[in-house]
């Protein structure tokens, strides 16, 4: 059985200079406490104890590549020689632009900065601007990032979230200003019905429909067929700006994305996570005749924005997804795949009620009877929350390393070998509790 001392003696020590002890309340949560690490290389993390584990958090999705790949932390050491951050322009910049352009099938103009939060800030931003309106439709229990107007309904107690047609709009956290819920309206994802009537209402009051395309904060809950394409026609029919937060999706369902893996073209997509290879790094894309409103009349800026690191990552992260056509991905896909079918033969051998959903980069297991989660009133409702966190600690305790909620990431360094024993692990876990 591993021992945490070492964390645990950390953690306390932290708690007398850092807030909780962490530097992200999302951390709060991680059982049986948060852990220290101490370095990580490919598909294995290491804690301050010396236990070692296969990873499938992956810094919550940004390891596209494993933890530590050589073809970008090299190119990174290189370039930062050259200095960190001008205040001003440099080539590379242009070349990671030149290259999403190339990629993405909604990218037509790109602006970066560091963290999904903020590009998603600048896309609610430009499509208020470019359509006078200032109401934006979201969806229950998906996340924009933490600031006060996009933290609304990703986890919201079902007896304050009013009737599944037309959700409560519920801020998260005490300090949120409550007047960020006039310009919200809420719906729950998947049900292109709701969207069609709300619109039928109040079209001309909405400026933007944001949507994570593959609902991964919550589940990981593909659209139902028709579903991103109905959006489509939706915000063109009322002039909307249709956004999808790709943070996630980008660069994990497929070199294009989920735009390119479902077909349905945005007016704006927010990227971050996997696109830097585990560096900070995000990107706002989309339509010309929207982001030139960038150089003229809606303002985006930050410091740290196309910083000579964050570039570099970026830059060498898209050469190797890219390489070979796209080779990595269907290694990734092919382990994704074994890990999940592995999973499903073993609970159903056991006879064990566990719900295998998504893609295989990016799947979600939940102790559930249910064939399949739709929403999030589905995963709320039917799927056994303190099981599956009891599962993650009995997985940790054997050396794999889980995220709470339920979302598997699978890397490029993940190999067969770490499949078989994952499941070999898994069945041991389920066994066990």
């Amino acid at each position: 059985m591993m021992q945490w001392s070492k964390s645990q003696r950390l953690l306390e020590r932290a708690k007398r200079s850092l807030a909780g002890g962490i530097s992200s309340n999302v951390r709060a949560s991680a059982r049986p406490f948060p852990l220290f690490f101490e370095g990580g290389e490919g598909a294995i993390i290491q804690d301050v104890d010396g236990n070692r584990y296969i990873d499938y958090v992956l810094g919550q999705g940004p390891l596209i590549l494993g933890h530590s790949p050589p073809a970008v932390v090299d190119v990174v050491a290189r370039a930062i020689r050259g200095g960190q951050l001008f205040a001003a322009q440099h080539e590379l910049e242009i070349e990671v632009a030149e290259k999403l352009v190339e990629i993405l099938p909604g990218a037509e103009l790109c602006r970066f900065g560091l963290s999904g939060s903020e590009v998603v800030q600048a896309a609610m931003r430009l499509a208020r601007a470019v359509t006078g309106r200032t109401k934006i439709l979201r969806f229950e229990g998906h996340y924009h990032g933490w600031f006060d107007n996009v933290l609304l309904n990703v986890a919201t107690p079902l007896d304050q979230a009013g009737p599944r047609t037309r959700p409560h709009p519920t801020l998260a956290t005490r300090g949120q200003a409550a007047s960020v819920l006039q310009d919200v309206v809420v719906l729950p994802w998947n049900d292109l019905t709701l969207v069609e009537d709300l619109f039928a209402e109040v079209g001309d009051e909405i400026a933007a429909i944001i949507t994570e395309p593959m609902m991964c904060n919550t589940g990981a809950i593909p659209p139902q067929p028709g579903y991103l394409e109905g959006l489509r026609r939706v915000c063109d029919r009322y002039g909307a700006v249709l956004i999808m937060d790709e943070v996630i999706t980008g660069f994990r369902l497929g070199l294009q994305g989920a735009q390119g893996r479902f077909g349905v073209t945005p007016d704006l997509a927010t990227l971050g996570k996997a696109m830097a290879g585990g560096f900070p790094c995000s990107a706002l894309v989309g339509r010309r005749e929207l982001m030139e409103r960038f150089a003229r009349d809606v303002n985006h800026s930050g410091t740290f924005n196309s910083n000579v690191m964050s570039m570099a990552a970026s830059h060498a992260t898209l050469a190797e997804l890219a390489r070979e056509d796209g080779e990595i991905y269907r290694q990734m896909e092919e382990n994704g795949r074994a890990l999940m079918g592995g999973i499903r033969a073993i609970a159903g051998r056991l006879g064990v009620p566990l719900l295998v959903q998504g893609l295989p980069t990016a799947f979600h297991l939940a102790f559930t009877a249910l064939p399949a989660i739709r929403d999030y009133r589905d995963d709320a409702l039917h799927c056994d929350k303190e099981r599956y966190s009891r599962f993650t600690v009995a997985m940790l305790e054997r050396g794999v390393r889980l995220i709470d909620r339920g979302i598997w990431y699978i890397s490029a360094a993940h190999t067969p070998a770490h499949v078989a024993q994952t499941l070999e692990t898994v069945e041991d876990a389920l066994r066990a509790i």
